[in-house]
Protein backbone atom coordinates (compact mmCIF):
# COMPACT_ATOMS: atom_id res chain seq x y z
CA UNK A 1 0.00 0.00 0.00
CA UNK A 2 2.48 2.28 0.75
CA UNK A 3 4.50 1.70 -2.85
CA UNK A 4 0.90 2.36 -4.21
CA UNK A 5 1.04 5.83 -2.68
CA UNK A 6 4.34 7.05 -3.97
CA UNK A 7 2.92 5.35 -7.63
CA UNK A 8 0.05 7.36 -7.33
CA UNK A 9 2.27 10.43 -7.00
CA UNK A 10 4.56 9.60 -9.79
CA UNK A 11 1.71 9.51 -12.18
CA UNK A 12 2.82 5.74 -12.61
CA UNK A 13 -0.60 4.80 -11.92
CA UNK A 14 -3.62 5.80 -11.12
CA UNK A 15 -6.15 5.06 -8.64
CA UNK A 16 -9.16 3.64 -11.59
CA UNK A 17 -5.58 1.08 -12.60
CA UNK A 18 -5.29 0.38 -9.30
CA UNK A 19 -9.22 -0.27 -8.70
CA UNK A 20 -10.04 -1.82 -11.64
CA UNK A 21 -7.10 -4.51 -11.33
CA UNK A 22 -8.44 -5.56 -7.84
CA UNK A 23 -11.88 -5.77 -9.66
CA UNK A 24 -10.52 -7.78 -12.23
CA UNK A 25 -9.01 -10.17 -9.41
CA UNK A 26 -12.38 -10.40 -7.78
CA UNK A 27 -14.08 -11.00 -10.83
CA UNK A 28 -11.16 -14.09 -11.55
CA UNK A 29 -11.17 -15.59 -8.14
CA UNK A 30 -13.83 -14.62 -5.81
CA UNK A 31 -16.61 -16.71 -7.03
CA UNK A 32 -20.11 -15.72 -6.40
CA UNK A 33 -21.19 -13.18 -4.20
CA UNK A 34 -23.95 -13.04 -1.07
CA UNK A 35 -23.19 -16.75 -0.35
CA UNK A 36 -22.39 -17.62 3.50
CA UNK A 37 -20.57 -20.74 2.05
CA UNK A 38 -18.35 -22.33 0.23
CA UNK A 39 -18.78 -20.53 -3.23
CA UNK A 40 -15.98 -22.49 -5.34
CA UNK A 41 -14.01 -19.01 -4.83
CA UNK A 42 -12.21 -16.98 -1.89
CA UNK A 43 -15.41 -16.01 -1.00
CA UNK A 44 -13.67 -13.05 0.42
CA UNK A 45 -15.94 -10.25 -0.24
CA UNK A 46 -19.63 -10.85 0.09
CA UNK A 47 -21.02 -7.78 -2.01
CA UNK A 48 -19.34 -4.83 -3.85
CA UNK A 49 -20.53 -2.10 -5.64
CA UNK A 50 -18.36 -1.85 -8.41
CA UNK A 51 -19.64 1.34 -10.46
CA UNK A 52 -19.49 3.07 -7.10
CA UNK A 53 -15.63 2.19 -6.79
CA UNK A 54 -14.61 3.44 -9.94
CA UNK A 55 -16.24 6.66 -9.43
CA UNK A 56 -14.21 7.06 -5.90
CA UNK A 57 -11.40 5.68 -7.81
CA UNK A 58 -11.87 8.67 -10.63
CA UNK A 59 -12.65 11.20 -7.96
CA UNK A 60 -9.46 10.44 -6.25
CA UNK A 61 -7.45 10.68 -9.51
CA UNK A 62 -8.75 13.94 -9.84
CA UNK A 63 -7.93 15.17 -6.47
CA UNK A 64 -4.37 14.11 -7.20
CA UNK A 65 -4.62 15.70 -10.45
CA UNK A 66 -5.87 18.93 -8.65
CA UNK A 67 -3.05 19.35 -6.29
CA UNK A 68 -0.11 18.28 -8.65
CA UNK A 69 0.20 14.85 -7.49
CA UNK A 70 1.91 16.37 -3.88
CA UNK A 71 1.93 15.02 -0.76
CA UNK A 72 -1.10 17.46 0.44
CA UNK A 73 -3.39 14.86 -0.88
CA UNK A 74 -4.45 12.31 2.26
CA UNK A 75 -2.07 9.19 2.14
CA UNK A 76 -5.10 6.80 1.28
CA UNK A 77 -6.05 8.86 -1.35
CA UNK A 78 -7.35 6.12 -4.10
CA UNK A 79 -6.66 2.97 -2.10
CA UNK A 80 -8.79 0.31 -2.69
CA UNK A 81 -10.10 -0.85 0.75
CA UNK A 82 -12.98 -4.16 1.98
CA UNK A 83 -15.13 -3.22 4.79
CA UNK A 84 -16.26 -6.13 7.27
CA UNK A 85 -19.62 -7.03 6.49
CA UNK A 86 -20.25 -5.52 10.36
CA UNK A 87 -19.19 -2.06 9.13
CA UNK A 88 -21.75 0.46 7.68
CA UNK A 89 -20.92 1.63 4.59
CA UNK A 90 -23.97 4.68 4.00
CA UNK A 91 -26.63 3.12 1.32
CA UNK A 92 -25.47 -0.70 1.12
CA UNK A 93 -26.49 -3.76 3.19
CA UNK A 94 -24.67 -4.59 6.30
CA UNK A 95 -25.10 -8.10 7.18
CA UNK A 96 -22.97 -9.74 10.02
CA UNK A 97 -22.50 -13.19 8.20
CA UNK A 98 -26.10 -14.17 7.54
CA UNK A 99 -28.77 -13.62 5.25
CA UNK A 100 -30.77 -12.84 8.23
CA UNK A 101 -30.16 -9.54 7.64
CA UNK A 102 -30.87 -8.78 4.48
CA UNK A 103 -32.26 -5.49 3.70
CA UNK A 104 -30.30 -4.08 6.49
CA UNK A 105 -29.20 -0.86 4.97
CA UNK A 106 -26.76 1.85 6.59
CA UNK A 107 -28.40 5.18 6.60
CA UNK A 108 -24.72 6.62 6.97
CA UNK A 109 -20.78 5.22 7.22
CA UNK A 110 -19.53 4.38 10.53
CA UNK A 111 -17.01 6.58 12.10
CA UNK A 112 -14.26 4.89 10.84
CA UNK A 113 -15.45 4.75 7.07
CA UNK A 114 -16.53 7.98 7.13
CA UNK A 115 -12.54 8.53 8.16
CA UNK A 116 -11.66 6.74 5.09
CA UNK A 117 -13.98 8.24 2.86
CA UNK A 118 -12.69 11.72 4.06
CA UNK A 119 -8.74 10.64 2.91
CA UNK A 120 -10.21 9.68 -0.66
CA UNK A 121 -10.51 5.88 -0.12
CA UNK A 122 -11.74 3.67 -2.50
CA UNK A 123 -14.48 1.33 -0.61
CA UNK A 124 -14.77 -1.70 -2.83
CA UNK A 125 -17.64 -3.90 -0.43
CA UNK A 126 -17.87 -5.73 2.20
CA UNK A 127 -15.96 -8.79 3.21
CA UNK A 128 -17.37 -11.77 4.38
CA UNK A 129 -17.54 -12.48 8.38
CA UNK A 130 -18.42 -15.19 10.23
CA UNK A 131 -22.42 -15.76 10.86
CA UNK A 132 -23.31 -12.91 13.89
CA UNK A 133 -19.16 -12.77 13.85
CA UNK A 134 -19.62 -15.59 15.90
CA UNK A 135 -16.12 -17.89 15.27
CA UNK A 136 -12.51 -17.31 15.31
CA UNK A 137 -12.48 -20.27 12.87
CA UNK A 138 -14.56 -19.44 9.99
CA UNK A 139 -15.50 -21.91 6.85
CA UNK A 140 -16.96 -19.72 4.52
CA UNK A 141 -14.10 -18.01 2.83
CA UNK A 142 -11.33 -19.94 1.54
CA UNK A 143 -7.61 -19.87 2.88
CA UNK A 144 -5.92 -16.92 0.66
CA UNK A 145 -2.69 -19.66 0.65
CA UNK A 146 -4.96 -22.41 -0.52
CA UNK A 147 -8.91 -22.57 -0.48
CA UNK A 148 -9.56 -25.99 1.12
CA UNK A 149 -7.99 -24.74 4.68
CA UNK A 150 -10.13 -22.26 7.49
CA UNK A 151 -9.47 -18.38 6.87
CA UNK A 152 -9.92 -18.00 10.72
CA UNK A 153 -12.66 -15.82 11.51
CA UNK A 154 -15.00 -13.55 12.20
CA UNK A 155 -12.88 -11.08 10.21
CA UNK A 156 -13.10 -14.15 8.04
CA UNK A 157 -12.43 -11.89 4.00
CA UNK A 158 -10.89 -9.34 5.89
CA UNK A 159 -8.01 -11.82 6.57
CA UNK A 160 -8.28 -13.42 3.41
CA UNK A 161 -8.59 -10.12 0.76
CA UNK A 162 -4.89 -8.45 1.32
CA UNK A 163 -3.68 -11.75 0.55
CA UNK A 164 -5.13 -12.80 -2.26
CA UNK A 165 -4.52 -9.57 -3.46
CA UNK A 166 -8.27 -8.65 -3.68
CA UNK A 167 -7.77 -5.51 -1.79
CA UNK A 168 -4.77 -3.08 -0.70
CA UNK A 169 -6.03 -3.47 2.76
CA UNK A 170 -9.10 -4.26 5.13
CA UNK A 171 -11.10 -3.28 7.92
CA UNK A 172 -12.10 -6.00 10.75
CA UNK A 173 -13.74 -6.39 13.74
CA UNK A 174 -12.54 -7.91 17.14
CA UNK A 175 -14.56 -8.77 20.10
CA UNK A 176 -12.52 -11.81 20.91
CA UNK A 177 -10.04 -12.96 18.55
CA UNK A 178 -11.92 -12.19 15.23
CA UNK A 179 -8.98 -9.92 13.89
CA UNK A 180 -6.29 -11.78 15.78
CA UNK A 181 -7.31 -15.26 14.05
CA UNK A 182 -7.85 -14.48 10.58
CA UNK A 183 -4.58 -11.93 10.12
CA UNK A 184 -2.56 -15.29 11.57
CA UNK A 185 -4.12 -17.68 9.49
CA UNK A 186 -3.86 -16.06 6.31
CA UNK A 187 -0.22 -14.83 6.93
CA UNK A 188 -1.71 -11.20 7.20
CA UNK A 189 -0.23 -7.90 9.40
CA UNK A 190 -3.54 -6.91 11.18
CA UNK A 191 -3.71 -4.43 14.66
CA UNK A 192 -5.97 -5.05 17.21
CA UNK A 193 -6.30 -2.08 19.18
CA UNK A 194 -6.87 -0.81 22.58
CA UNK A 195 -10.06 -0.22 23.67
CA UNK A 196 -11.67 3.10 22.84
CA UNK A 197 -8.37 3.89 20.52
CA UNK A 198 -11.22 3.41 17.67
CA UNK A 199 -14.55 4.43 17.19
CA UNK A 200 -17.28 1.39 16.87
CA UNK A 201 -20.11 4.04 15.99
CA UNK A 202 -21.51 2.41 12.88
CA UNK A 203 -20.48 -1.55 13.77
CA UNK A 204 -23.29 -4.01 14.61
CA UNK A 205 -22.37 -4.66 17.90
CA UNK A 206 -21.53 -7.69 19.80
CA UNK A 207 -20.50 -7.43 23.48
CA UNK A 208 -20.01 -2.96 23.76
CA UNK A 209 -17.34 -2.61 26.20
CA UNK A 210 -15.38 -5.33 24.38
CA UNK A 211 -16.08 -4.79 20.34
CA UNK A 212 -12.96 -2.85 18.23
CA UNK A 213 -12.23 -2.57 14.68
CA UNK A 214 -8.62 -2.43 13.54
CA UNK A 215 -6.73 -2.70 10.23
CA UNK A 216 -5.41 -5.32 8.70
CA UNK A 217 -3.33 -5.61 5.40
CA UNK A 218 0.17 -6.98 3.98
CA UNK A 219 2.68 -5.40 6.38
CA UNK A 220 2.83 -3.50 9.65
CA UNK A 221 3.28 -0.45 7.82
CA UNK A 222 0.47 -0.48 5.97
CA UNK A 223 -1.45 -1.34 8.86
CA UNK A 224 0.06 1.48 10.98
CA UNK A 225 -0.47 3.87 8.49
CA UNK A 226 -4.81 2.88 8.25
CA UNK A 227 -4.32 2.80 11.99
CA UNK A 228 -3.09 6.51 12.06
CA UNK A 229 -6.31 7.64 9.98
CA UNK A 230 -9.15 5.77 12.00
CA UNK A 231 -7.87 6.50 15.53
CA UNK A 232 -9.39 9.23 17.74
CA UNK A 233 -12.28 9.76 19.44
CA UNK A 234 -16.01 10.48 18.33
CA UNK A 235 -17.02 12.24 21.04
CA UNK A 236 -20.87 12.01 19.71
CA UNK A 237 -21.29 8.88 19.20
CA UNK A 238 -19.18 6.22 20.97
CA UNK A 239 -18.31 7.71 24.44
CA UNK A 240 -15.74 4.42 25.43
CA UNK A 241 -13.41 6.30 22.68
CA UNK A 242 -13.27 9.35 25.48
CA UNK A 243 -11.63 7.28 27.44
CA UNK A 244 -8.19 7.28 24.99
CA UNK A 245 -5.43 9.22 25.04
CA UNK A 246 -6.00 12.96 23.24
CA UNK A 247 -4.66 13.44 21.20
CA UNK A 248 -4.36 9.85 20.16
CA UNK A 249 -0.77 8.52 20.64
CA UNK A 250 1.19 9.10 17.03
CA UNK A 251 1.46 5.64 15.07
CA UNK A 252 5.04 5.15 13.75
CA UNK A 253 5.00 4.19 10.12
CA UNK A 254 8.52 3.52 9.63
CA UNK A 255 11.90 1.59 10.71
CA UNK A 256 13.90 2.89 12.61
CA UNK A 257 18.06 2.71 11.27
CA UNK A 258 20.88 0.95 12.40
CA UNK A 259 21.18 -2.43 13.15
CA UNK A 260 20.01 -2.80 16.65
CA UNK A 261 16.55 -1.14 16.55
CA UNK A 262 15.25 -2.99 19.35
CA UNK A 263 18.16 -2.20 21.67
CA UNK A 264 16.83 -1.36 25.49
CA UNK A 265 13.20 -3.70 24.58
CA UNK A 266 12.32 -6.40 26.87
CA UNK A 267 9.63 -8.40 25.55
CA UNK A 268 8.52 -11.90 27.70
CA UNK A 269 7.42 -15.14 26.20
CA UNK A 270 4.41 -15.40 29.06
CA UNK A 271 4.75 -19.28 30.01
CA UNK A 272 1.25 -19.54 31.19
CA UNK A 273 -0.19 -18.37 28.22
CA UNK A 274 -1.47 -22.46 27.60
CA UNK A 275 -2.51 -23.55 24.38
CA UNK A 276 -5.70 -25.38 23.81
CA UNK A 277 -3.67 -28.08 22.07
CA UNK A 278 -1.02 -29.60 25.50
CA UNK A 279 -2.61 -29.62 29.39
CA UNK A 280 -2.69 -26.45 31.73
CA UNK A 281 0.15 -26.18 32.96
CA UNK A 282 2.65 -27.01 30.29
CA UNK A 283 4.69 -24.10 28.90
CA UNK A 284 3.34 -22.97 25.37
CA UNK A 285 5.94 -23.39 23.43
CA UNK A 286 6.30 -27.35 24.37
CA UNK A 287 3.11 -28.02 22.34
CA UNK A 288 3.99 -26.31 19.28
CA UNK A 289 4.19 -28.85 16.19
CA UNK A 290 8.08 -28.87 14.79
CA UNK A 291 7.76 -26.52 12.39
CA UNK A 292 5.99 -23.87 14.43
CA UNK A 293 8.94 -24.51 16.83
CA UNK A 294 11.77 -23.81 14.97
CA UNK A 295 10.05 -21.01 13.22
CA UNK A 296 9.49 -19.33 16.85
CA UNK A 297 12.82 -20.07 17.97
CA UNK A 298 14.32 -18.39 14.78
CA UNK A 299 12.17 -15.58 15.48
CA UNK A 300 13.21 -14.97 18.80
CA UNK A 301 17.08 -14.80 17.75
CA UNK A 302 15.92 -12.73 15.32
CA UNK A 303 14.37 -10.29 17.65
CA UNK A 304 17.91 -10.36 19.69
CA UNK A 305 19.84 -9.87 16.53
CA UNK A 306 18.05 -6.84 15.75
CA UNK A 307 19.06 -5.49 20.04
CA UNK A 308 16.06 -6.69 21.90
CA UNK A 309 16.22 -8.65 25.14
CA UNK A 310 13.49 -11.69 24.72
CA UNK A 311 12.99 -13.72 28.28
CA UNK A 312 10.77 -16.29 29.23
CA UNK A 313 8.54 -14.95 32.20
CA UNK A 314 5.54 -16.39 34.24
CA UNK A 315 2.79 -14.22 32.75
CA UNK A 316 -0.82 -14.05 35.01
CA UNK A 317 -2.12 -17.91 35.40
CA UNK A 318 -5.69 -16.45 34.71
CA UNK A 319 -6.43 -20.03 36.47
CA UNK A 320 -6.25 -19.06 39.75
CA UNK A 321 -8.73 -16.81 40.49
CA UNK A 322 -7.14 -14.81 42.67
CA UNK A 323 -5.29 -13.93 39.85
CA UNK A 324 -7.88 -13.44 37.32
CA UNK A 325 -11.29 -13.07 39.35
CA UNK A 326 -12.78 -11.95 36.24
CA UNK A 327 -12.85 -13.75 32.97
CA UNK A 328 -11.73 -17.49 32.70
CA UNK A 329 -11.07 -18.30 36.61
CA UNK A 330 -14.21 -16.05 37.46
CA UNK A 331 -16.53 -17.97 34.95
CA UNK A 332 -17.70 -20.05 38.06
CA UNK A 333 -18.25 -17.08 40.10
CA UNK A 334 -22.05 -16.28 40.68
CA UNK A 335 -22.32 -12.69 41.64
CA UNK A 336 -25.86 -12.79 41.66
CA UNK A 337 -29.29 -14.55 40.07
CA UNK A 338 -31.43 -13.11 38.04
CA UNK A 339 -34.57 -14.78 36.71
CA UNK A 340 -32.82 -17.90 37.48
CA UNK A 341 -29.62 -16.98 35.61
CA UNK A 342 -26.28 -16.86 37.34
CA UNK A 343 -24.64 -13.58 36.47
CA UNK A 344 -20.82 -14.09 36.39
CA UNK A 345 -18.26 -11.27 36.69
CA UNK A 346 -18.10 -10.69 32.82
CA UNK A 347 -22.23 -11.04 32.18
CA UNK A 348 -21.99 -8.65 34.79
CA UNK A 349 -20.36 -5.79 32.78
CA UNK A 350 -21.04 -6.93 29.13
CA UNK A 351 -24.91 -7.73 29.63
CA UNK A 352 -26.05 -3.85 31.10
CA UNK A 353 -23.83 -2.70 28.22
CA UNK A 354 -25.96 -4.57 25.77
CA UNK A 355 -28.92 -3.27 27.48
CA UNK A 356 -28.41 0.55 27.29
CA UNK A 357 -27.80 0.46 23.82
CA UNK A 358 -30.97 -1.52 23.19
CA UNK A 359 -29.17 -4.69 21.76
CA UNK A 360 -31.97 -6.88 21.41
CA UNK A 361 -34.65 -3.81 21.09
CA UNK A 362 -32.78 -2.86 18.24
CA UNK A 363 -32.79 -6.72 16.86
CA UNK A 364 -36.43 -7.21 17.88
CA UNK A 365 -37.61 -4.23 15.97
CA UNK A 366 -35.70 -5.18 12.69
CA UNK A 367 -36.97 -8.64 12.93
CA UNK A 368 -40.26 -7.26 12.57
CA UNK A 369 -40.05 -6.01 9.34
CA UNK A 370 -38.27 -9.00 7.29
CA UNK A 371 -39.76 -12.00 6.13
CA UNK A 372 -40.11 -14.83 8.65
CA UNK A 373 -37.64 -16.92 7.46
CA UNK A 374 -35.39 -14.55 8.48
CA UNK A 375 -37.16 -13.18 11.32
CA UNK A 376 -37.13 -16.98 12.79
CA UNK A 377 -32.96 -17.18 12.11
CA UNK A 378 -32.65 -13.84 14.17
CA UNK A 379 -34.72 -15.50 16.82
CA UNK A 380 -32.80 -18.69 16.90
CA UNK A 381 -29.67 -16.93 17.39
CA UNK A 382 -30.39 -14.12 19.92
CA UNK A 383 -33.49 -16.24 21.90
CA UNK A 384 -36.30 -13.95 23.83
CA UNK A 385 -35.41 -10.38 23.01
CA UNK A 386 -37.72 -9.62 25.92
CA UNK A 387 -36.62 -11.88 28.48
CA UNK A 388 -32.86 -11.06 27.62
CA UNK A 389 -33.93 -7.22 27.98
CA UNK A 390 -35.69 -8.02 30.88
CA UNK A 391 -33.02 -10.01 32.69
CA UNK A 392 -30.01 -7.44 31.60
CA UNK A 393 -31.94 -5.10 32.93
CA UNK A 394 -32.46 -6.43 36.35
CA UNK A 395 -28.91 -6.24 37.19
CA UNK A 396 -28.18 -4.31 40.05
CA UNK A 397 -26.01 -1.44 39.97
CA UNK A 398 -23.54 -2.54 42.99
CA UNK A 399 -23.01 -6.10 40.61
CA UNK A 400 -22.18 -4.25 37.94
CA UNK A 401 -20.07 -2.67 39.61
CA UNK A 402 -18.46 -5.64 41.18
CA UNK A 403 -18.11 -7.11 37.94
CA UNK A 404 -16.31 -3.71 36.87
CA UNK A 405 -13.88 -4.05 39.91
CA UNK A 406 -12.97 -7.67 39.00
CA UNK A 407 -11.96 -6.28 35.68
CA UNK A 408 -9.80 -4.03 36.75
CA UNK A 409 -8.32 -5.99 39.28
CA UNK A 410 -7.74 -8.58 36.08
CA UNK A 411 -5.84 -5.43 34.46
CA UNK A 412 -3.84 -4.27 37.59
CA UNK A 413 -2.73 -8.22 38.00
CA UNK A 414 -1.30 -8.94 34.44
CA UNK A 415 0.47 -4.99 34.23
CA UNK A 416 1.88 -6.41 37.60
CA UNK A 417 3.03 -9.50 36.07
CA UNK A 418 4.89 -7.39 33.52
CA UNK A 419 6.33 -4.66 35.96
CA UNK A 420 7.55 -7.80 38.15
CA UNK A 421 9.83 -9.09 35.42
CA UNK A 422 10.60 -5.85 33.91
CA UNK A 423 8.36 -6.93 30.73
CA UNK A 424 7.80 -3.85 28.22
CA UNK A 425 5.33 -6.16 25.87
CA UNK A 426 4.48 -9.88 25.44
CA UNK A 427 5.41 -12.11 22.63
CA UNK A 428 3.05 -15.31 21.75
CA UNK A 429 2.23 -17.41 18.64
CA UNK A 430 -2.17 -17.58 18.12
CA UNK A 431 -1.20 -21.04 16.73
CA UNK A 432 0.86 -23.97 17.60
CA UNK A 433 -0.24 -26.05 14.34
CA UNK A 434 -1.34 -25.51 11.17
CA UNK A 435 -4.70 -24.44 10.82
CA UNK A 436 -7.10 -27.66 9.25
CA UNK A 437 -9.54 -27.96 6.50
CA UNK A 438 -12.90 -26.08 6.26
CA UNK A 439 -14.82 -29.34 6.17
CA UNK A 440 -13.79 -33.02 7.30
CA UNK A 441 -10.90 -32.10 9.71
CA UNK A 442 -10.51 -30.28 12.83
CA UNK A 443 -10.84 -26.51 12.00
CA UNK A 444 -8.03 -25.09 15.09
CA UNK A 445 -5.86 -28.17 16.49
CA UNK A 446 -4.09 -25.88 18.56
CA UNK A 447 -4.40 -22.29 20.11
CA UNK A 448 -3.93 -19.82 22.52
CA UNK A 449 -6.51 -20.81 24.97
CA UNK A 450 -6.90 -17.26 25.93
CA UNK A 451 -7.38 -15.96 23.09
CA UNK A 452 -10.41 -14.00 24.58
CA UNK A 453 -7.98 -12.37 27.47
CA UNK A 454 -6.32 -9.34 25.22
CA UNK A 455 -10.18 -7.99 24.84
CA UNK A 456 -10.95 -8.69 28.56
CA UNK A 457 -7.53 -6.55 29.24
CA UNK A 458 -8.84 -3.92 26.70
CA UNK A 459 -4.85 -4.67 25.34
CA UNK A 460 -3.34 -3.83 22.03
CA UNK A 461 -2.15 -7.10 19.73
CA UNK A 462 -0.40 -7.12 16.30
CA UNK A 463 -0.20 -10.20 14.91
CA UNK A 464 2.05 -10.82 11.50
CA UNK A 465 4.00 -13.35 9.51
CA UNK A 466 7.35 -14.65 10.36
CA UNK A 467 7.60 -18.05 8.11
CA UNK A 468 5.45 -21.25 6.33
CA UNK A 469 4.79 -24.51 7.45
CA UNK A 470 6.88 -27.40 6.32
CA UNK A 471 3.78 -29.10 5.21
CA UNK A 472 3.07 -29.94 1.58
CA UNK A 473 0.51 -27.57 1.36
CA UNK A 474 2.04 -24.73 3.58
CA UNK A 475 0.43 -22.16 5.59
CA UNK A 476 1.75 -18.86 7.00
CA UNK A 477 3.16 -19.27 10.22
CA UNK A 478 2.02 -15.74 12.48
CA UNK A 479 3.46 -13.87 16.00
CA UNK A 480 2.03 -11.36 17.63
CA UNK A 481 3.07 -8.81 19.79
CA UNK A 482 1.01 -7.75 23.24
CA UNK A 483 0.79 -5.41 25.87
CA UNK A 484 -0.45 -2.63 28.21
CA UNK A 485 -3.44 -0.60 27.09
CA UNK A 486 -2.54 2.29 24.55
CA UNK A 487 0.82 0.86 23.95
CA UNK A 488 0.23 0.09 20.42
CA UNK A 489 2.73 3.13 19.12
CA UNK A 490 5.35 0.21 20.94
CA UNK A 491 4.39 -2.84 20.03
CA UNK A 492 3.77 -1.92 16.08
CA UNK A 493 7.20 0.03 15.97
CA UNK A 494 8.70 -3.21 16.85
CA UNK A 495 7.02 -5.25 14.44
CA UNK A 496 7.95 -2.27 11.59
CA UNK A 497 11.31 -2.81 12.74
CA UNK A 498 10.64 -6.26 12.37
CA UNK A 499 9.83 -6.10 8.74
CA UNK A 500 11.93 -4.23 7.80
CA UNK A 501 15.13 -6.23 8.90
CA UNK A 502 13.08 -9.61 7.47
CA UNK A 503 11.00 -8.59 4.74
CA UNK A 504 10.51 -12.15 3.02
CA UNK A 505 7.58 -13.38 5.11
CA UNK A 506 5.25 -10.41 4.40
CA UNK A 507 6.50 -10.28 0.71
CA UNK A 508 5.46 -13.50 0.01
CA UNK A 509 2.16 -14.40 -2.13
CA UNK A 510 0.23 -17.09 -2.94
CA UNK A 511 -0.09 -18.09 -6.37
CA UNK A 512 -3.26 -18.01 -7.99
CA UNK A 513 -5.95 -20.54 -7.76
CA UNK A 514 -7.91 -21.51 -10.90
CA UNK A 515 -10.27 -18.85 -11.99
CA UNK A 516 -14.01 -19.69 -10.97
CA UNK A 517 -16.06 -20.10 -13.70
CA UNK A 518 -18.45 -17.89 -12.61
CA UNK A 519 -19.45 -14.61 -10.25
CA UNK A 520 -22.63 -14.09 -10.82
CA UNK A 521 -24.55 -12.28 -7.90
CA UNK A 522 -26.59 -14.51 -6.04
CA UNK A 523 -28.52 -11.76 -4.40
CA UNK A 524 -31.60 -12.41 -1.94
CA UNK A 525 -30.84 -15.86 -1.89
CA UNK A 526 -33.24 -17.99 1.00
CA UNK A 527 -31.52 -18.09 4.43
CA UNK A 528 -29.02 -21.38 3.82
CA UNK A 529 -28.01 -23.66 6.52
CA UNK A 530 -24.40 -22.89 6.12
CA UNK A 531 -23.27 -25.20 8.68
CA UNK A 532 -22.04 -22.02 10.58
CA UNK A 533 -24.60 -20.10 12.88
CA UNK A 534 -24.34 -18.76 15.45
CA UNK A 535 -26.11 -21.45 17.82
CA UNK A 536 -23.59 -23.96 16.30
CA UNK A 537 -20.09 -22.94 16.93
CA UNK A 538 -18.71 -24.72 19.68
CA UNK A 539 -18.05 -22.33 22.97
CA UNK A 540 -14.23 -22.56 22.59
CA UNK A 541 -13.88 -21.17 19.52
CA UNK A 542 -16.47 -18.29 20.20
CA UNK A 543 -16.16 -14.84 19.38
CA UNK A 544 -18.81 -13.96 21.91
CA UNK A 545 -16.96 -13.81 25.48
CA UNK A 546 -20.02 -14.88 27.38
CA UNK A 547 -20.12 -18.03 25.53
CA UNK A 548 -16.71 -18.24 25.45
CA UNK A 549 -17.08 -18.70 29.49
CA UNK A 550 -18.47 -21.90 29.16
CA UNK A 551 -15.64 -23.26 27.60
CA UNK A 552 -14.10 -22.46 30.90
CA UNK A 553 -16.49 -23.49 32.96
Amino acid sequence: MVEMIVLLRSKELTAVQITQAYLDRIDKFNGPFEVYGDNGGYNAFARIDREEALAQAAAADAWLKRENYSLNVPPLCGIPFGIKDSVAIQGRESKNGTHAYDGNVASKDATIVARLREQGAVLIGHTVASAFSGSISGTFSGNAWNKKYIPGGSSQGSGVAPIARLAAATIGEETGGSIMMPAAINGASGIKPSLGLNPVSGVMPLSPGYDVVGPIARSVRDAALIQSVIQGPDQVNDPISLSAPIPAPQMPIEARNGKKPLTGVRIGVPQTDWMSGSAIGTPPANSYDADYLAAFNRFKAELVKLGAEVIDFPGLDVTKIENDPYFSAGASTVLATIDGSNISPATAVLSPNRYEIGYWDAVKQFAATVPTSQANTLRSNFGDYDAATARAGKIPEAVRMEGERRRKQLQANFQKALDDYGVDFMLVLPLGAKAGPRTGGTQLRNYRRYYQLPNALTWPMVSFPIGMDSTSEPLPINAAFWGPRFTEAQIVQAAIDYQANYPEWNHMAPPDPAPVVSTMSLRRLSVQASGETGADVPPELSADPLIAEEAFK
